[in-house]
């Protein structure tokens, strides 16, 4: 199979794949680049960050499967693809636990300030009268998108004796029952927004006329709704929270008391978002995924994926050579 790779995966992984296949990677290229080593290309696979859009697939008429190595479609053009007639999968099950782990270990951190007493180390300060912060058990953690990464991270809750509340998007189906099975109490947007101590978005990025559009969901208003002095959590998609917005919220009194990010608005080398200037948040580089047991799982499916590819296409071959013959 000729495959092309818009985003890195695990070594071992990039090492059977170019045992058995012709791969060529576009890994950081300009778009036009990508577009001419995709030309005669039949497998795609991409994480985050490249963009899989009309123009690339205009550009590669032999491309029949895009791998998405993660859950969201959101760098994907489905429309584009369902044109060209391109399989479009995703392997969403191993990040999910990863993106949990880490939404935990971002909510530890921002609520007891370890970024910050990190850096007070590091340059010989102890102030720890000031470095108090809250704990977690006993607090109420809402969760908007309570899906498989998003129920994850309430079963997580729960297990910190937390009080798990959540919401799913408007157009999805009852999901009381589901969520209980998980110890998450479903409740509305608005229930979960101005009741949560810490709020953890795990949504997929949409933008209107979806029905469920989620691009600046968390604008200001949204943020106005919130507990004082809680705290809002993103390891879902940047474009979902005005920064501009939370930058005012951390600094407003009576506001946020924190905030921790691993997306972002723009994202990518030597891009330094305005709210690092802030030392009530917590920013990370989108390494929710980024475990190696998950980015080993994910890549064993990839190869199942491109395996299972390649012996329909042999089958298809042989049928029609039969029809020939």
């Amino acid at each position: 199979m000729k495959i092309i790779l818009l985003s890195s995966i695990s070594p071992e992984t990039l090492a059977q794949l170019e045992s058995s296949h012709d791969v060529v990677s576009a890994i950081g290229r300009a778009p036009e680049e990508i577009r001419e080593l995709a030309a005669d290309r039949e497998v795609l696979v991409v994480r985050s960050g490249a963009q899989v859009d009309k123009e690339l697939f205009e550009a590669a008429p032999d491309l029949k499967l895009v791998i998405r190595g993660g859950s969201g479609f959101d760098n994907i053009d489905i429309d584009a693809a369902r044109l060209a007639g391109v399989r479009v999968t995703r392997i969403p099950g191993p990040s999910a636990h990863a993106v949990g782990e880490l939404t935990f270990a971002l909510m530890l951190g921002v609520a007891r300030n370890v970024a910050l007493a990190d850096r007070g180390v590091r340059k010989g300060h102890w102030p720890k009268p000031d470095l108090g912060g809250n704990l977690l058990s006993g607090k109420t953690l809402g969760i908007v998108g309570a899906g498989n990464i998003g129920g994850r991270v309430g079963e997580l809750g729960a297990g910190w004796d937390m009080h798990v509340i959540g919401c799913v998007a408007p157009s999805s189906p009852d999901p009381t029952e589901r969520l209980a099975a998980r110890r998450i109490t479903a409740e509305s947007f608005e229930t979960v927004v101005a009741e949560a101590d810490y709020v953890s978005i795990h949504t997929p990025l949409t933008d209107a006329p979806h029905p469920d559009a989620t691009r600046g969901m968390f604008g200001a208003d949204v943020l106005a709704r919130m507990k004082p002095g809680a705290y809002l959590i993103n390891t879902a998609r940047g474009g979902i929270v005005d920064e501009e917005a939370l930058y005012d919220a951390l600094t407003r009194e009576g506001g946020l008391r924190g905030a921790a990010l691993d997306v972002h608005g723009r994202e990518g080398e030597g891009i330094v978002p305005r709210l690092a200037e802030l030392d009530n948040i917590v920013l990370t580089p989108h390494i929710g995924a980024m475990a190696f047991e998950s980015q080993q799982q994910i890549g064993d499916r990839i190869q199942t994926f491109i395996d299972a590819y390649k012996r329909e296409t042999l089958d298809t071959e042989a049928s029609e050579r039969e029809i020939l013959v």
